[in-house]
């Protein structure tokens, strides 16, 4: 399940960590000290592109140079100053750059077309692009990123849309066996056909944002866009309340890991409050009715702490509402993709970037490993990891 954490000194999306192996890395996993990371660009687009590897190693904050050196920030300040230009040159269109990440690393690769972008420091870290926030520097640049964790347990490597969808990009992993696992890639035609679909929508055109130049940078996912005040806030208010009000009446079966079956936690609402009891007959867990908000980032009365019973209810009724499943069934999370962003109003960001994924599979937001829905591969024993720029 991924990690909320933060990183590099602002919240991130998720890096897609399974908790039980991050919490306990197993002390026998291979993989090298430094891991190759070879980016090939087939966007087919001719700007120049930037690479950033920044993350946390050690406890420490701080950016990998193309050779794998972790050198931590320093230097930050309040009001934050401007960070030191830590980028590597990316691979020309067509061609293709290996670099390395060194081992005990967790954190992200940026790329950016054209435009370098502008990082800032605090005391506490760096901050990181935003650019669905008003006044950041780096809104009218054409850029994304991919997240990671190498550590004793392996490499976890995922394409990210939790924030926003832009640059479209799929992760491979090769193991020391010589098997590749590929995820993350677009159908071809694929960018401009959810480009196409958010237009299309009266609410999610507001979360399509395009350059004076015509380029479209990207789409933001609606609780960012929510956040800026241009994407309906109580978007989803009324499902939630159909949904919730379901389960005062009928009891709500979660059984939150797949591997465990008869790990079962039923449900009952009571008002606002829907309450949890295990096997026992124990109560174990309680959620007050969320937001629209809380859904968007499966946070605040949806929090999920990194423990075995209220952070894996919490994760499958976040993944249930996004997906609009909760109150059309007995039993969550659901699997069957078919079920999916069928209730109305449907999330249609999610839906659609799922749909022109090739293998159906992507970080649409926070828990979409869920059901195993997300664009995540995984090795224990890694030779070399590798990002793919695809055209658009």
């Amino acid at each position: 399940m991924p990690l909320k954490r933060k990183l590099l000194g602002l919240a991130v999306a998720a890096v897609a960590v399974p908790a039980a192996v991050a919490v306990v890395p197993s002390a026998f996993a291979a993989g090298p000290d430094l891991l190759p990371l070879t980016i090939t660009n087939d966007s087919g687009r001719g700007e120049a592109v930037h690479l950033y590897v920044l993350g946390e190693s050690g406890g420490r904050l701080g950016y990998v140079t193309a050779a794998g050196a972790f050198t931590p920030w320093t230097g930050g300040a309040n009001p934050p100053v401007p960070a030191p230009d830590v980028s590597i040159d990316g691979p020309a269109p067509g061609a293709s750059r290996t670099i390395q990440v060194p081992k005990g690393l967790s954190g992200r690769m940026y790329m950016s077309f054209g435009d370098k972008l502008d990082f800032k420091l605090t005391p506490d870290g760096l901050v990181q692009p935003a650019p669905w926030a008003g006044g950041d520097a780096n809104a009218n640049f054409l850029f994304d990123w991919s997240e990671f964790t190498y550590n004793d347990a392996g490499v976890f490597l995922n394409s990210s849309q939790v924030d926003m969808f832009a640059v479209p990009h799929s992760v491979s992993v090769t193991g020391t066996d010589g098997r590749t696992l590929t995820t993350g890639r677009l159908k071809d035609g694929g960018r401009k056909a959810v480009i196409d679909a958010m237009s299309a929508d009266p609410d999610f055109g507001k979360l399509v944002r395009t350059r004076s130049d015509g380029t479209v940078l990207r789409v933001l996912s609606p609780g960012k866009g929510a956040d800026t005040g241009g994407f309906p806030a109580d978007y989803l208010d009324g499902y939630i309340d159909r949904a919730w009000n379901t389960y005062a009446t009928q009891d709500l079966t979660v059984r939150p890991f797949l591997d465990q079956p008869d790990k079962v936690f039923t449900g009952r609402t009571s008002g606002e409050i829907l309450n949890f009891r295990d096997g026992s007959g124990a109560q174990v867990a309680s959620f007050t009715k969320p937001s629209t908000s809380n859904v968007w980032g499966c946070d605040g009365n949806l929090g999920a702490p990194n423990d075995l019973v209220v952070g894996p209810i919490a994760r499958s009724l976040c993944a249930a509402l996004q997906r609009g499943t909760l109150g059309t069934q007995a039993v969550e999370p659901a699997t069957d993709p078919a079920t999916f962003y069928r209730s109305e109003p449907a999330n249609l960001y999610n839906k659609v970037i799922h749909e022109q994924m090739v293998d159906g599979k992507a970080y649409a937001f926070a828990f979409d490993d869920v059901a195993n829905q997300e664009s995540l591969v995984h090795s224990g024993d890694p030779s070399s990891i590798a990002i793919r720029l695809t055209a658009f």
